[in-house]
């Protein structure tokens, strides 16, 4: 898995032009670098390292440049592997088997896919080094003074890695914490009488670098000197204000993190104080943050349910860009643009990360499981370790895979996007197919609305509002009152999207409105340049030809059927069939999809739902026709306790007859 990592890797770096790959390893050896100019490092914007930094990598500037790339390279991905061995030897004990297993393979992924290793790669910096250092320190060494040395040279790389020396302090390994600060003044002395002035420069005159950086506010410092600086703050009341919020944070960061390592969790006491040093440090670039992805060890609340909120946090935070994160809201703009920062100092100060000695640290409240539903067919769940849960799922969690899954699926479909000449012949081969079944009513149907001034209005506001908010609406709905049938119909709804991607990408298709020569009528955007047609403002965001199948419909019939299934009055399953209806009128009445769309967007619906049934089985259901133990709109009485489901919550055997019955 390593090689396999690596070797994508490395050709995804080295495929690049030659000005475009470690670009930051190019500005400080290549042979108009800062290395080898005269003078000092920091006479430009390009060097923002240590003295101690410059001094260890002068020795590469008469290094040959393809060979250094190639050893570069390979070399930091070496570290990487080395460091996801050492972090996942150190996982605080007891662990399963099944995690003694995976945690290295788990380690190197998680690393090599982290947006820091990735800018590392990219740059050619020397950010992993410190971290390993500490890890190598803490965790592989023995003795206290060479833990101290490492420590101590990582620091020298790094300053702010100099508060591990409290930690050491504070935890008993007093040698080591004396060796750590040692080491690091005598790589600063030495870089100090090679460089005096770089020295001085660095240290005295620009605040330990902080003012090295160009425009230190830039997004890419995700420390709380950053932030402030983004908050429009500036000269001596944010340095003082930096500085009495960065004090707070090391006195509650250090204390937690001396009390995890009292507790026999080393490691994630080394996470917490690495999250610490991301936030008080002046300048925290993204290259800088590995250590925000090692507190995904911690282990946070008292439910099995709860336990993967955290480490998907981390782990979405630290892979993904803030753009997949966060909508680019005015409201949520100060969290989008300090997201990382944020995490960190989460970690560092607030997130309650469970003892050892708490009875739920190895044993959580356990998920409520339904007793299985008697299926049609024998292999059905064809997955049998997935079962209905009967438990609400945590809020955050869904919150982030809703949003990271909608931004995959809107960055797929944008990438589905093929040629024109392509999408109008699909249009083409459509057209023919409906003519021959005599399916072909979109042209009769448009023109009927065009000519129906107050129906094109209405037709043309349905279409525009209705698509996300409905089931948006649907699933909040089921999340509060129907939490079984929430992950029942988001499954369903999650494989139908997946399958309709897959048609976007196999069949790019033109719309009935951007078919030029059948006469059609854009009655929402109104008359198209066919070249550059025009979507409103989500044009240069949205494939126009992603119209096979159509999950304007999908969606709308995925919320008619969970609301006719559902819902508990004759009334609203009414209404939820209307749902489907009207919007098959609507969307071939504005001109926005074929007929044969409709019955794909049909098709990748029963097929998620149908997948859904075939990995979990039938989904959860009550005595005497009640679907969900939270109790129903109407609904008088005590709640209706599952078949098969005692009262420790723990899914009880049942016999042919003892299940409930379709």
């Amino acid at each position: 898995m390593a090689a396999l990592l690596a070797a994508r890797q490395v050709t995804v770096i080295l495929r690049q032009p030659p000005g475009e790959r470690l670009t930051d390893l190019e500005t400080w050896i290549g042979p108009s670098g800062v290395l080898h100019a005269p003078g000092s490092l920091y006479d430009s914007d390009q060097f923002s390292g240590t003295p101690f930094n410059g001094l260890v990598l002068r020795p590469f500037v008469s290094s040959a440049e393809e060979a250094l790339g190639w050893g570069w390279t390979f070399g930091t991905l070496l570290l990487v592997a080395v460091l996801a061995v050492v972090a996942a030897r150190a996982v605080p004990q007891p662990v399963s088997r099944r995690t003694a297993l995976l945690a290295v393979p788990v380690a190197i992924c998680l690393l090599m896919l982290s947006l820091p290793v990735r800018n590392t790669l990219h740059l050619g910096q020397t950010s992993i080094i410190p971290v390993l250092f500490v890890l190598l320190g803490c965790f592989a060494v023995r003795g206290e003074r060479s833990s101290g040395v490492l420590i101590g040279v990582g620091a020298a790389f790094q300053p702010t890695v100099l508060l591990f020396a409290p930690l050491l302090w504070l935890t008993g390994r007093r040698r080591a914490a004396v060796a750590t600060g040692a080491t690091f003044a005598g790589c600063t002395a030495l870089a100090w009488a090679a460089l005096p002035e770089d020295s001085w420069t660095y240290w005295v005159r620009e605040i330990v670098g902080a003012g090295l950086s160009v425009n230190p506010d830039e997004l890419a410092n995700q420390s709380l000197h950053g932030a402030l600086l983004r908050f429009g703050l500036s000269g001596p009341a944010e340095w003082a204000l930096f500085l009495v919020l960065a004090a707070a944070v090391v006195v509650v960061g250090v204390r937690r993190a001396v009390r995890y390592a009292r507790d026999g969790q080393l490691l994630l006491a080394v996470a917490v104080t690495g999250c610490v040093a991301v936030v008080v440090s002046p300048t925290a670039w993204q290259h800088q943050l590995l250590w925000v992805l090692l507190a995904v060890v911690g282990r946070v609340g008292r439910r099995a349910a709860d336990r993967p909120v955290w480490p998907v946090t981390v782990v979405l935070v630290m892979t993904l860009p803030t753009k997949m994160l966060l909508p680019n809201t005015l409201v949520l703009q100060p969290v989008r643009e300090n997201v990382i920062l944020i995490t960190a100092l989460a970690a560092a100060c607030f997130v309650p990360f469970l003892s050892r000695t708490s009875p739920f640290y190895g044993a959580p409240t356990p998920t409520r499981y339904a007793a299985p539903v008697p299926a049609r067919w024998r292999w059905v769940p064809l997955v049998p370790f997935w079962r209905r849960v009967l438990s609400r799922p945590n809020l955050l969690l869904e919150l982030l895979l809703i949003r990271v899954g909608y931004s995959a699926y809107s960055k797929v479909r944008l990438a589905a996007a093929s040629g024109r000449d392509t999408a109008e012949a699909h249009g083409e081969q459509v057209h023919s197919i409906e003519k021959a079944l005599f399916l072909d009513v979109e042209h009769w149907l448009n023109h009927k609305v065009v000519d129906t001034p107050w129906l094109e209005a209405f037709f043309n506001f349905y279409y525009t509002s209705f698509h996300f908010p409905v089931p948006l609406l649907v699933l909040g709905l089921l999340y509060v009152r129907r939490p079984v049938d929430f992950r029942w119909a988001r499954t369903a709804l999650g494989f139908a999207t997946v399958l309709a991607l897959i048609g976007f990408w196999l069949y790019p298709l033109a719309p009935p409105r951007l078919m030029p020569g059948l006469g059609f009528v854009d009655t929402i955007h109104g008359v198209q340049d066919f070249s550059k047609p025009d979507y409103g403002t989500l044009t240069a965001l949205t494939n126009q030809y992603a119209a096979m199948p159509s999950l304007h419909f999908g969606w709308s019939l995925w919320c008619g059927v969970v609301i006719v299934i559902l819902a508990p009055k004759a009334w609203l399953k009414v209404v939820g069939a209307l749902h489907p209806a009207l919007t098959v009128l609507v969307i071939i009445g504005t001109a926005n999809h074929w007929v044969l769309d409709i019955v794909g967007g049909a098709a990748v619906v029963a097929a998620g739902f149908g997948l859904g049934y075939l990995f979990a089985g039938p989904r959860a259901r009550g005595v005497g026709g009640t679907d969900d133990p939270v109790r129903i709109p109407g609904q008088h009485g005590p709640r209706q306790a599952l078949s098969g489901v005692g009262a420790s919550g723990a899914a009880e055997p049942s016999g042919p007859s003892s299940g409930p019955k379709d």
